[in-house]
């Protein structure tokens, strides 16, 4: 029987993403388990996981708003933006007082054009621009533009700055840290990294790998879950009656006069198991296109 579930994972330093997911399909038995956004290697912290059908929420996760706590090592530049690249020139010295990176930083806020970085999955000609950096090729990438909602210089400790930022999806933090350390002429890099939250999942519902395989094999996992109620809270929820039940199973439209006023909303049957999202199509009528039983 599929595991239809959402669980937040507190990523480990030194994972890739994939290699969360592929513990996870070995955990749970369960093949079908896809992650709602990237994180880095050395990164840590807020990696949701979908499972079984619940694999077809991650569309509804492709915009999710990002936050972040970290540090940034000023004085060495690195040539992929963080403390896991190779030093790039001189390592210089360090003359900026708090208040300097507070005014630096001020300017990344609102909306950007941000070059990624070149050790990155973006791809240049079909070729992902990390694999060309690999083999030393220069790589030429095109900026985007991201939004930066927040970012906050906490603290300066030596040539060490704490900062906690949100962001929209697609921003790198790593060339945040190295245009800062660009625009104060000193150069930096990304030197450790927490992701705090991935739209409405936070680092408080976390567990460690190790939490989830012994909630497993304790037949607890259900209690590491999210319940699916707290899932895409800005879309409403509705029960629906038997009658309504064996339609969506059949892909069939809905009434749901309660729900008017809304574009999309989440079906029910019963208080946990999420049948389907629907769309209005027509006043009070809803058709299920994420059918998830």
């Amino acid at each position: 029987m599929p595991l239809n579930a959402v669980l937040v994972v507190d990523k480990p330093a030194g994972w890739t993403s994939h290699d969360v997911v592929g513990k996870a399909r070995r955990i749970l038995g369960e093949r079908s388990i896809g992650h709602l956004g990237t994180l880095d290697p050395m990164a840590t912290g807020v990696l949701p996981l979908v499972t079984g059908r619940m694999t077809r929420l991650a569309q509804f996760y492709t915009a999710s708003e990002k936050a972040y706590e970290g540090t940034i090592r000023l004085g060495v530049t690195t040539d992929t933006y963080d403390c896991d690249g190779e030093p790039v020139g001189a390592h210089l010295k360090i003359q900026v007082t708090l208040e300097e990176i507070r005014a630096a930083a001020a300017a990344f806020l609102g909306r950007i054009q941000q070059v990624p970085p070149p050790f990155s999955a973006k791809k240049v000609q079909g070729v992902p621009a990390y694999k060309l950096a690999r083999r030393k090729q220069e790589v030429e990438l095109q900026p985007v533009e991201v939004e930066i909602k927040e970012f906050q210089v906490l603290t300066l400790r030596g040539d060490v700055v704490e900062f906690r930022c949100r962001v929209s999806s697609g921003t790198y933090v790593r060339s945040v840290a190295h245009e800062l350390g660009q625009k104060l002429g000193v150069g930096a890099h990304l030197a450790s990294l927490q992701r705090t939250a991935v739209g409405e999942f936070v680092i408080a519902q976390s567990h460690t790998l190790d939490q989830i395989a012994e909630a497993y094999a304790q037949g607890e996992l259900e209690e590491l879950c999210v319940h699916p109620r707290r899932v895409l809270p800005e879309i409403p929820s509705v029960t629906a009656t038997e009658e309504d039940v064996a339609k969506i199973r059949h892909g069939r439209t809905v009434n749901l006069p309660e729900m008017s006023r809304s574009r999309w909303v989440k079906v029910f049957a019963g208080q946990s198991e999420l049948i389907c999202l629907a769309s209005r199509v027509a006043g009070t009528l809803f058709h299920p296109k994420v059918v998830l039983i």
